[in-house]
């Protein structure tokens, strides 16, 4: 062993060595080696030839194959000549020289496959041009027997994986030579090659199958592109058929003969050849084979072929015209179909893709057949059970799906993804034969009911998921006609209680299915009473999961919201199924945390409020309703504050969640109220509501710095704007004030958000609490937020100043609404004037530089309404320094600087708006304060920038013009002219 040997052998960690610069050392070597250019394709040859060591070998072929791939066209010819004649030597256990000591074709597979790479590579480069004999040359050499013939088909295998296959994305280089050397085999020994297959496989059969099936497996890789007559005679198709129908045989030789088969009846040709070929095959004698008790393995062939040649014969009825001869592909598609339809329901296939592919495209052959026959539809039925047992889950996961823990998950959503297609097969088979359709899934559900077998659960999941998807594709209007058996069906399903329902998976299906067909209930309300009970008992809100408890509330709520005026008569009954449900919304239990989590228990609430808040409901029973709910849940919160801050940390903890829990509760419940009625016909319904704020505001002065709690209670003031109306009036200053406590950035967009509700619904009327209210704002703001503006860039932003950057664009919204809902005064008002440089400086600031062109447009928009507000007549000085500033500072920076710089793109759609409003600025100005904004626009702004006066004199003229279209346009032109003549040398701002 060499030096070189033992540098091999320590890089390929042969010895175990873990000293890693040793190893690196024995890396640096053996690529010092490889370097020595004029003698290292001969080392490699003789290495081959005389080491015993596998790592050498492979080193020495991955070297020579690199040297070949990278060096070809710069290697002397007698160095090629060389390495082709030893390495071809080798393959055909021919001598090298006369000491040639090793044979590589008795090492492992992976020895073997690199040599066969290195072989395929010279072919790559010198067939036919070069090399034009290589495989005339390799054929005697077969007789050799069993090293010499893997071999062979080990180089076509890789010729086919690395040049001829188009599976595989390939080069133009790579294609333009692979059909070079496909040319040149066909024209010199693709005849030779196909009469040794045969010979091989004749002569090994009974003696060697393992052999005989890599010939085999070799073989259906070129029958795709070799002439189609070479295969489809009198030796090979009986030898095909003889293979896959002798039981005697092995299952990987039976297979490989049913590859090559399904390889024949894939190639591409002529549609009539097509068919007569599919004719001639005599397919049905392979029928037996997939319902016999088999090997997986060969059934999965077998399966493949039968669905193969469904395909090919189902292409030929779509591309053949003659009635002939789409009455022969039909009779051929039908003689497969009930085999096909068998491996579909019976066996695991690798590819369903192309399972769905094809079903999908024969039911929508089917379309042109009206009314379908007999066969047809039976043939309907036979694909509806096939998706049924294809969307099936594993019983084995059973468990894990109704836990759902991250086993069940995974599963859960590999499943819906992988049903979406054959769903979408499913609607389509409903429009072709919607009454097939209707009764399968009918008799599924039947079938699913009676069977006590243990895989239930997974029949009625599987039927149920039938029904809801089928929903999808039905019109509103069949919907509620109830059209062919779907009424049927809706009623077996709301009048069915499964054995299985306790399961998670078939109690959320079964709810989800019933919301679905809601709209056919709509016009038939005798369902109603099953409606109701499918979802108030254990099926639904009461299910023991408390997921699908959950689920049903929120279906149960959008059910209420389309049945809604129907439901009157059925209110009590809701109600008192209801009351331990709305009760456990809002308790504790000591061991566990609230009942139901966040949104989900409102949901309850918000189904009862949208049920009691119609006006169909009489006066006096809707006010004992609301009451009866709104009285215990006040009760309990005034409770709850009574003594708490003598209360331990944990029992604080416990009650906050609980007053949550009845905010939420609360307010869900007010969502089903209007203002007309609340406010106008029915002011009792009201002052409960009022009452209710009034409790609630106690939360923000007992817990003023509980941030989830003001949320909540925010949250409820929004609702009470929409429900009170101007009612909410008196309750808003107090509300308002306790909400500023100490009130974090993070808290002041919300309350931001709040006050812009109040602005829109109500403008001027607000305006004393908006007064009121703004100082406090600003000067917490201002607090905050940097005058030099937030950081940005990678890693400087973090959470914190996310939140300040949201606080201020919520900010920019705020002042926005306040300008443009003629409230403008707020920021003159006695207490608020000291804020209202820094709210210039900062609106400046922003509508000339900030990232966010909407932030910039809506900053210009504010001056605009500013300026109209604030300069009513010209020369008005209603604010002291307004004017000036407009005309110097805003009328400069923002609207001729800032465009004037390369970052404002005009083919931005936003940026284009933004400028839009820059313009209709610069109007205004003109408008408000004349010749003075004009003239120091020109002198000043177009001095700095060297706009030429011919130029600044047509600006002007369309400024004082009344075409703000034809002013835009110019000004855009004039400013694309005025960036080409700085060409980037002076920088705006």
């Amino acid at each position: 062993m060499d030096d070189l040997d033992k540098a091999i052998l320590i890089m390929f960690d042969a010895f175990g060595v873990s000293d890693d610069e040793l190893k690196k050392h024995a890396v640096n070597y053996c690529n010092d080696v490889k370097e020595n250019k004029a003698s290292i394709s001969r080392l490699c040859i003789e290495k081959l030839c005389f080491s015993n060591l596998v790592h050498v070998q492979f080193w020495c072929l991955q070297t020579l194959l690199d040297m070949i791939k990278s060096r070809y066209s710069s290697m002397s010819p007698e160095e090629i000549y060389m390495i082709r004649s030893s390495v071809f030597s080798i393959v055909c256990l021919e001598p090298v020289d006369d000491n040639n000591l090793r044979r590589v074709l008795e090492g492992p597979a992976f020895i073997k496959n690199k040599l066969a790479q290195v072989l395929a590579t010279l072919i790559y480069f010198e067939y036919p041009l070069i090399w034009s004999s290589v495989f005339v040359d390799f054929l005697p050499h077969l007789s050799k027997g069993n090293s010499v013939i893997d071999m062979f088909c080990r180089v076509l295998n890789v010729l086919d994986d690395e040049l001829i296959s188009i599976d595989y994305p390939r080069t133009a280089e790579e294609l333009t030579v692979a059909a070079r050397v496909k040319d040149a085999i066909r024209q010199q020994c693709v005849s030779q090659i196909v009469r040794a297959w045969y010979d091989i496989v004749s002569m090994y059969r009974n003696n060697n199958e393992e052999l005989c099936a890599s010939v085999l497996g070799s073989m259906r890789r070129y029958i795709s592109w070799i002439d189609i007559g070479l295969i489809v005679n009198d030796a090979f198709i009986p030898l095909f058929f003889d293979l896959v129908l002798a039981g005697n045989l092995s299952d990987s030789l039976r297979g490989a003969a049913a590859r090559c088969l399904l390889a024949v009846v894939s190639k591409r040709m002529e549609p009539q050849s097509k068919l007569s070929l599919l004719q001639n095959l005599q397919i049905s004698r392979v029928f037996r084979l997939v319902s016999e008790d088999g090997d997986a393995e060969l059934v999965s062939d077998i399966s493949a072929l039968l669905i193969g040649y469904a395909e090919e014969a189902l292409d030929c009825f779509k591309r053949l015209n003659s009635e002939d001869a789409k009455g022969v592909s039909m009779e051929l598609l039908n003689e497969v179909l009930p085999s096909v339809f068998h491996v579909m329901k019976n066996f695991e296939l690798d590819d369903t893709f192309n399972v769905v592919q094809f079903l999908s495209g024969y039911v929508a052959t089917l379309k042109s057949f009206a009314p379908l026959r007999e066969k047809q539809l039976f043939h309907m039925g036979q694909i509806l059970e096939v998706i049924l047992v294809l969307v099936r889950y594993d019983p084995v996961y059973r468990a894990n799906l109704d836990v759902m823990d991250k086993i069940g998950k995974e599963k859960e959503d590999k499943m819906v993804e992988f049903r979406k297609d054959f769903f979408v097969l499913l609607r389509t088979v409903g429009r072709v034969a919607p009454d097939v359709t209707h009764l399968f899934i009918r008799n599924s559900l039947a079938s699913a009911v009676s069977s006590s077998s243990d895989s239930n659960v997974e029949e009625v999941e599987g039927a149920l998921s039938l029904l809801y998807a089928l929903g999808e594709s039905l019109s509103d209007e069949a919907m509620r006609a109830g059209s062919g058996l779907l009424s049927e069906l809706v009623l077996t399903l709301l009048s069915t209680k499964f054995p299985c329902h306790s399961n998670r998976l078939v109690a959320l299906v079964y709810l989800e299915t019933v919301t679905r067909y809601v709209k056919l209930i709509q016009d038939n309300t005798h369902y109603i009473p099953m409606v109701l009970t499918a979802f108030l008992d254990e099926r639904g809100i009461h299910h023991s999961n408390i997921n699908v408890s959950r689920r049903a509330s929120y279906l149960f709520m959008r059910v209420v919201k389309l049945l809604k005026v129907k439901l009157v008569p059925f209110i009590e009954t809701i109600l008192q199924s209801l009351q331990d449900t709305v009760a456990q919304c809002t308790i504790m239990n000591s061991t566990t945390e609230v009942m139901s989590a966040s949104e989900d228990g409102s949901h309850v609430f918000e189904a009862i409020g949208l049920l009691i808040g119609m006006e169909d409901v009489p006066p006096e029973k809707q006010s004992d309703y609301l009451s009866s709910l709104l009285s215990p849940l006040c009760q309990q919160v005034e409770t709850l504050l009574i003594n708490a801050k003598l209360l331990t940390y944990e029992e604080t903890d416990a009650k906050i969640s609980i007053i949550q829990q009845i905010i939420m509760a609360i307010n869900s419940l007010s969502k089903g109220f209007s203002e007309r009625l609340v406010t106008t016909s029915r002011p009792a319904i009201g002052l409960m509501f009022k009452q209710t704020l009034d409790v609630l505001l106690q939360v923000l002065v007992v817990f003023p710095k509980v941030e989830p709690l003001r949320s909540k209670v925010t949250s409820f003031i929004h609702r009470m704007v929409d429900t009170l109306g101007a009612s909410v009036f008196p309750y808003l200053p107090k509300a308002l004030e306790q909400l500023l406590v100490e009130i974090e950035p993070k808290e002041m967009i919300g309350f931001l958000v709040l006050l812009n509700q109040l602005i829109c619904k109500f403008s001027t009327s607000v305006r004393d609490i908006v007064e009121e209210i703004f100082p406090a704002v600003a000067d917490r703001i201002f607090s905050v937020i940097p005058r030099d503006g937030l950081p940005s860039g990678p890693g400087a932003v973090t959470e914190e100043i996310r939140e300040l950057q949201e606080l201020q664009r919520t900010l920019y919204t705020f002042l926005h609404v306040i300008a443009t809902h003629d409230l403008s005064c707020v920021f003159l008002s006695p207490k608020s004037k000291a804020y209202l440089d820094p709210v210039m400086q900062l609106l400046l600031y922003s509508s000339c530089n900030h990232k966010d062109i909407l932030v910039r447009k809506a900053c210009v928009q504010i001056f605009t309404r500013l300026i109209k507000d604030w300069c009513a007549q010209p020369y008005e000085e209603k604010v002291p320094g307004f004017r000036n500033f407009m005309i110097e500072t805003f009328g400069i920076n923002c609207c001729l600087y800032s465009v004037l710089d390369r970052s404002f793109e005009f083919r931005d759609a936003n940026t284009f708006v933004l400028f839009g409003e820059i313009v209709l600025a610069q109007k205004v100005m003109y408008e408000k304060f004349g010749n003075d904004f004009l003239v120091h626009f020109v002198s000043k702004g177009f001095s700095a920038a060297h706009c030429p006066p011919d130029l600044a004199e047509q600006y002007s003229q369309k400024l004082q013009g009344s075409d703000i279209k034809a002013l835009k346009s110019f000004y855009q032109s004039l400013v694309e002219n005025l960036r080409l003549q700085q060409n980037g040398s002076l920088v705006f701002r």
